[in-house]
């Protein structure tokens, strides 16, 4: 897949971006603050929260806004991170722009099509960076994959397989878990899946989704089954796959190819890590990101089988603030996450939605010109 032209903006000077952070659940309190503080010349300014003491007792030396206008009207502030609700990230993304920030916005980027390509061309026509946290690019599991391809030890790729499952029986008292726009598991963690298959296979032709409501209680999908189809790359089936009432868990990664296999059990050990109050730092990550569990490559040299253990290489999601930084101080034509990326993503994720209503394969749309 193509990446854009780049983003024109006025570079910042090298000094610490000011960094403000709209929400403070979840998404704000165990990813963005920690991964913004860890990256040197980056400053976790501010956060918008309602529950100020919170804020506090974790980040003191932070300001606490009570509303995002705030933020917006803070002439010290000059990247907004919106960590809030799917459906409110149109709405958030937009003033911050209007109000001549440069925003990060959690997966997924909105609830359409329509608004992320708003959003797009008020960021190009501002000169503004305009970008989607994905950090599931920086997983160790997917680096070391990325790199087991790069090498060609697996010939032509035929099948790729990606599960993200879980066993969660109790549905959660959240607004993820209402029937909202956005909510459920598909614009949950299809929207990672579906970056990471636009990472390494670009845009599929068309995309049919199964989705459904497993758990006693559910509101939304807490399922889906996803097949992506390539006319670049006629023979190859990607499969994307999560659910929430899964208690043996299978492989995270199986990927065949003409001449062997790699499969991979195990999650990243990044978000428990987090969650667990871990705050990495980029210039001393240690062991932060080390894969406890490697992939297994499989070949048949001289027609016998042969099995090895996997590349490996460290998860690092401080990187993706690292390379936002470099763009912003112009180091870099363009973020970790482009334009084209956004689109894409989001063009998935609605036309998967679409399949799922309908019960039929939906065609992808064409990238408009101007991310192309």
């Amino acid at each position: 897949m193509q990446t854009l032209n780049p983003t024109i903006h006025t570079p910042i000077p090298s000094r610490p971006i000011r960094v403000a952070i709209i929400g403070y659940g979840s998404a704000g309190h165990v990813f963005h603050a920690p991964l913004v503080s860890g990256v040197p010349g980056l400053e976790l300014y501010g956060i918008v929260s309602s529950k100020p003491d919170a804020v506090r007792a974790d980040w003191p030396q932070v300001a606490v806004f009570a509303q995002p206008a705030q933020a917006f009207a803070d002439p010290l502030v000059e990247l907004v991170v919106v960590a809030t609700s799917n459906e409110s990230h149109f709405s958030l993304a937009r003033d911050a722009l209007l109000a001549g920030k440069h925003v990060v916005v959690d997966k997924p980027c909105t609830v359409t099509l329509e608004q992320t390509t708003e959003l797009l061309a008020l960021a190009a026509a501002k000169g503004l960076t305009f970008t989607v946290f994905q950090n599931r690019r920086f997983d160790a599991d997917f680096l070391s994959l990325q790199e087991v391809l790069a090498s060609g030890v697996l010939g032509r790729i035929v099948h790729f397989e990606s599960h993200f499952d879980r066993y969660r029986p109790v549905v959660p008292d959240r607004w993820r878990e209402q029937a909202l726009p956005g909510s459920g598991l598909w614009f949950d963690l299809g929207a990672h899946l579906a970056d990471q298959a636009l990472v390494l296979f670009g845009m599929p032709q068309s995309i049919n989704v199964d989705t459904a409501c497993q758990r006693d209680g559910a509101r939304v999908n807490d399922y889906f089954h996803a097949q992506l189809r390539y006319p670049q790359h006629p023979g190859l089936r990607v499969i994307l796959h999560a659910g929430a009432l899964v208690g043996a868990l299978g492989p995270r990664f199986v990927v065949h190819g003409t001449l062997g296999s790699f499969v991979k059990y195990g999650l990243d050990t990044q978000e428990d890590a987090l969650k667990a109050g871990g705050r990495p730092h980029l210039d001393a990550l240690g062991d932060w990101g080390a894969d406890p569990l490697p992939g297994t490559l499989t070949s048949y040299p001289d027609g016998q089988v042969q099995t090895a253990t996997a590349p490996q290489t460290a998860g690092n999601y401080c990187a993706f603030y690292a390379a936002l930084r470099s763009h912003l101080r112009g180091e870099t034509s363009v973020a970790a996450v482009t334009p084209a990326h956004i689109w894409s993503d989001m063009a998935m994720l609605t036309a998967g939605e679409a399949s799922a209503q309908q019960g039929s394969t939906v065609a992808l749309p064409s990238m408009p010109a101007q991310w192309a």
